[in-house]
């Protein structure tokens, strides 16, 4: 009998199985199960026709900036430029935020979520934290 390769968590790198639609270690959405979602920022799908609207989906994602992360950026400030510090976990987290809006739309019956708005928040300056937030409309598409 073969066995199917095991899928590696996109967030923290775990093994998971085929079927998993959680990590068992952090609970991320595996993307296996969220990979058929179609995900744009525009209204319409180009050849493909909304047959039903199933409401507004959100992925959050809050990320802290740790003491090393704002002692390094208040470093890379004074010489101006890209705060690189920041880059890669802004990245997760953005991508995070899209798998949870993602995982979301599949639970409410969407194969599709238009509109896609992400956006980012500071939740307090001195608790340094950043609200990563993904927002669309799930919807069921079906080709033209």
């Amino acid at each position: 009998m073969e066995e199917r390769p095991k899928l590696k968590c996109w967030k923290c790198g775990a093994e998971v199985e085929p079927n998993a639609r959680f990590c068992h270690n952090c609970g991320a959405p595996i993307a296996s199960a969220t990979t058929d979602i179609m995900v744009t920022t525009t209204p319409t799908i180009p050849g493909y026709k909304i047959t039903k609207i199933l409401g507004i989906v959100t992925g959050l994602t809050p990320r802290t900036r740790g003491v090393l992360g704002k002692f390094v950026a208040g470093i890379q400030s004074m010489f101006g430029g890209e705060v690189t510090a920041f880059t890669t976990e802004i990245e997760k987290a953005r991508e995070e935020a899209l798998e949870r809006l993602k995982a979301k739309a599949r639970s409410m019956g969407a194969n599709a979520v238009v509109g896609l708005d992400i956006e980012t928040s500071d939740l307090g300056l001195q608790a340094g934290v950043v609200l990563i937030s993904a927002t669309g409309t799930a919807v069921v598409v079906e080709p033209e």
